[in-house]
């Protein structure tokens, strides 16, 4: 029985299935209580055999008409969310209401809200990990940065955007800093600012997504993919409502113009060209 099916109406196409002037409406929520468009509402009567179906709209709200009295199930379907399931009565000539039906997320955390969310930097950290002279890792974070996340309708339609102060780079050692504001490496007097904009958001399944944006620095801009978890939303003690994510990427220094290629007698790098950058962010949704 294929319940996955979506239709944008009523499908009495099973045979044997009587019709009747009754109906089931019902108003399709995520557990945050965020409408799930184009749910699909299915019936099933007592012997097991489904009577009709029928897509929401936008809002979550679907209706499916031209039923016959009788008890029903009434199983709810949504693309990325686990089935929910109601009894339901239906009178000849009436409708019977579900009312809020709530569907949560196959493997993972509801996703925030429709609409902009800003990122706390206080709450939230960009550290990058380079190897040094082939035997040992040297870790740094950028202290300073800013940005926006546009929560969009579908969820795939939303934006990021992220700027990092270049000057901000702290590997806990003052000269090494130093060497690395300098031309050598980021260059902060000509580039002071590291950007990302998102070009594209795919799901991978559960809580992994891919976030594929372009990163401009040293004024050299290429693409990156952000590999990316999603760790839930929740309210916080100052009545706000927060977001988490973290995400890693790996990128090749020398495809963003870096200066520094120095190499030791056995050929490997002092240090090494590829950068690990480990993201861990938190948002906050902007009311109004």
């Amino acid at each position: 029985m294929d319940l996955g099916r979506p239709q944008a109406a009523a499908d009495h196409g099973v045979t044997g299935a009587a019709r009747g002037s009754g109906a089931v409406t019902a108003s399709v929520r995520g557990s945050d209580g965020w409408p799930v468009p184009e749910a699909v509402l299915t019936l099933i009567d007592g012997s097991g055999a489904q009577v009709a179906r029928a897509q929401g709209d936008g809002q979550g709200s679907v209706v499916v008409s031209g039923i016959a009295a009788g008890a029903y199930t009434a199983i709810v379907t949504a693309i990325g969310h686990e089935p929910a399931a109601r009894t339901t009565l239906v009178h000849e000539g009436a409708t019977a209401t579900l009312g809020d039906v709530e569907v949560r997320r196959v493997g993972g955390a509801d996703l925030p809200a429709p609409g902009l969310w800003r990122i706390d930097p206080v709450h939230s950290s960009i550290q990058v990990t380079a190897k040094h002279l082939g035997l040992s890792s040297i870790h740094g974070r950028f202290n300073e940065f800013a940005g926006e996340v546009h929560i969009g309708t579908p969820i795939e339609t939303s934006q990021v955007e992220a700027r990092i102060k270049a000057e901000s780079i702290d590997t806990g050692n003052s000269m090494r800093d130093d060497h690395l504001r300098a031309e050598d490496f980021l260059h902060v007097a000509e580039h002071p600012e590291i950007t990302f904009r998102s070009t594209g958001l795919r799901a991978r399944g559960g809580d992994k997504w891919d976030i594929e944006g372009e990163l401009t620095m040293l004024g050299v801009s290429k693409p990156v993919v952000l590999d990316t978890r999603f760790d839930g939303v929740g309210t916080d003690p100052w009545g706000g409502t927060r977001a988490s994510a973290s995400a890693v990427a790996q990128l090749r220094r020398d495809d963003f113009a870096v200066r520094f290629n120095q190499s030791l007698a056995s050929g490997i790098a002092a240090v090494g060209t590829t950068l690990r950058v480990q993201i861990d962010i938190q948002v906050v949704r902007e009311e109004g």
